[in-house]
């Protein structure tokens, strides 16, 4: 069974033989499914919240728009 691993930036699919691990001294393992979010992530040290790419955003819109609806019709 082929394992996807999820990108630590953006959380997009990492697949199989793709992308780039990084494992640091604290033990503590990134994977990242390209240089974009790798240089987001190290170099540039963003917050991942911050871009309207990253799948982690379109999550916290959805809570709050499910958060919203549910104010109004209570």
């Amino acid at each position: 069974m082929l394992s996807l691993k999820t990108c630590s930036f953006c959380g997009g699919s990492v697949n199989l033989g793709e992308g780039t691990l990084l494992v640091r001294n604290d033990g503590s393992i990134n994977w990242y499914c390209s240089s974009k979010c790798r240089k987001n992530s190290i170099s540039l040290k963003r917050d991942p919240r911050r871009f309207k790419w990253t799948t982690i955003t379109r999550q916290a819109r959805e809570r709050r728009k499910k958060k919203k609806a549910g104010r109004r019709d209570g």
